[in-house]
């Protein structure tokens, strides 16, 4: 299961001070007295190294569930997804958290966070940690680098394909601080090491960089579905691409539309096809004959521990009244996240008899109380169960559910969204995308729609895409998020929701990096 993280538990251990330890100079490996030149020999050296990258998504540290790469932070809460997550989610009509005394979380349920928020800045800092490893893995694998070590053929070929997904992902962690942050500090493989204070970049500008990134690359990634499993490939990157265009006037002022939908037709067009059956695309053998997903984090309950990623999705939906057991986490059940009611409301019928994806537990749809977890109904699309319905023999805290960054499911919604907001395509083939994801959801044709207008994607992406951490992203294009035309329970710390500022839609830089970055301006209203 999940090779590739396999991989990196092994390799993380022999390299994990380049990147974690290091003093200025980064070529040195302090601990153990190895050097740079030992580990980046050969393309089998490089791919380990590749692999600590990649690990940056799925680990919290090189140690185990206990570690972190971060300061500052609870290793349990400084995971790049469980981060992410929570402020995509917990801020939306969709999330809310029972935690109120855990840092962060609060605030982030009542919209009214600040600049010294935990969770803020815990994933500012590791994206920011993120670029930083892939940065360092960039400086290594310049083909002047790889060409003075002696490295040629088809091993510099392999190093030229290693160094492309360095980038991808790089860009990735990008679009992230853009997404969020708006205007964070930028630095590349090629800016100086050691006392160098990195630049502020504005949002259009990173715009700009993230997109020739990701155009650049394309030649030297794999074609689609022809790479190792949980690595990208090309269709990651028109992925990404596509996702990007499609907020591309939240970021820029510049619309974007024809672009989302050139983007999100290329990887339609690449072989990718639905899973059958929805919820087999959140169990823990979905890495096995999965070609709906396009880009995954990898999870592996033996192999990559930490309290982030879907084990956090699964034990914190779940309580000790839910029999955690027949979730695949008989030692689980945190009892933490679950729905506003808002978030049910969008399906009729919310039983799961009409549409698969209304995946609920409870009775009580209502939140009187954000630190009771029995208000608000419980969402259970992520389970750490096969779907034969056997239990994982592995099974216990940890998950090995891999979560889709990339799905296909996605680029259906930006097709038809991107249709709709003049962006070219045909009614005809939107409608086909759109209405292919409620015919898996209904089991048949009864779902179908003959026409869509706006309210409908966002309604339809709330539906397909729940808990996958989009929502926030969703409601800031569709101006929905900030301003008081569209409410939800405890929106603005008023239980049946209020009206926030907009200076909402962008989360501040963290009060600890504008003291240490005088490059730095804090984003307007914090």
């Amino acid at each position: 299961m999940n090779k590739l993280f396999k991989l990196s538990m092994i390799c993380t251990a022999v390299i994990s001070t380049l990147f974690t330890a290091c003093t200025k100079d980064l070529d040195r490996l302090p601990n153990n007295g190895l050097f740079a030149d030992n580990v980046y020999t050969n393309a089998a050296g490089y791919k380990s190294a590749l692999a600590k990258v990649y690990s940056t998504l799925a680990l919290t540290g090189s140690n185990g569930p206990g570690s972190t790469d971060l300061s500052g932070i609870d290793a349990g809460l400084s995971d790049f997804f469980r981060m992410f997550w929570n402020l995509q989610e917990l801020t939306s009509d969709e999330g809310i958290c029972a935690w109120i005394n855990d840092p962060g979380i609060y605030d982030l349920d009542i919209s009214q966070w600040t600049a010294s928020n935990a969770l803020v800045g815990g994933l500012y800092n590791r994206s920011l940690y993120s670029v930083t490893v892939a940065n360092s893995f960039l400086k290594e694998s310049a083909p002047d680098v790889v060409a003075g070590r002696g490295i040629t053929g088809a091993d510099a070929e392999e190093i030229k394909h290693y160094a492309a997904e360095a980038r991808f992902l790089r860009a990735y962690q990008y679009w992230v601080l853009m997404d969020l942050y708006g205007n964070p500090p930028f630095v590349t493989e090629n800016d100086p090491i050691g006392s160098f204070v990195p630049p502020r970049i504005s949002r259009t500008d990173l715009f700009d960089y993230i997109e020739s990134q990701l155009k650049n690359i394309e030649p030297d990634l794999v074609a689609p579905q022809q790479n190792e499993y949980g690595r990208a490939d090309q269709a990651a990157d028109w992925a990404l691409l596509a996702r990007m265009y499609l907020n591309a006037e939240v970021y820029t002022g510049t619309a974007h539309y024809s672009d989302a939908l050139t983007y999100s037709k290329k990887v339609l067009d690449a072989g990718y096809q639905l899973k059958p059956t929805f919820r087999e695309i959140f169990y823990a053998d979905n890495n096995v004959n999965n070609t709906e997903v396009i880009f995954p984090i990898n999870y592996d309950a033996a192999n990559t521990q930490s309290y982030g990623g879907t084990t956090f999705l699964v034990n914190s939906s779940i309580n000790g009244d839910m029999d955690p057991a027949s979730f695949g986490v008989p030692t689980g059940g945190w009892g933490g996240n679950r729905a506003k009611p808002t978030l049910p409301n969008l399906f009729a019928d919310q039983s799961g008899s009409t549409d698969s994806r209304a995946l609920f537990y409870g009775t009580k749809k209502e939140v009187d109380k954000v630190d009771e977890f029995t208000d608000g109904l419980r969402v259970t699309k992520f389970r750490n169960i096969n779907s034969d319905g056997t239990v994982p023999a592995d099974a216990g805290t940890f998950c090995s559910i891999d979560f889709p960054l990339f799905r296909l499911a996605e680029m259906n919604l930006i097709y038809a969204e991107s249709f709709l907001r003049n962006g070219g395509g045909d009614k005809t083939t939107a409608l086909q995308y759109f209405n292919a994801l409620r015919e898996r959801a209904y089991g048949n044709t009864t779902g179908d729609v003959s026409d869509i207008v706006l309210d409908d994607m966002l309604n339809e992406r709330g539906k397909e895409l729940c808990w996958e951490g989009s929502r926030r992203t969703d409601l800031i294009r569709f101006g929905k998020y900030t301003g008081s035309s569209y409410l939800w329970q405890w929106k603005g710390g008023v239980k049946d929701g209020t009206g926030i500022d907009s200076h909402f839609n962008l989360f501040p830089i963290p009060s600890t990096d504008l003291v240490a970055n005088p490059n730095l301006i804090q984003n307007p209203g914090y």
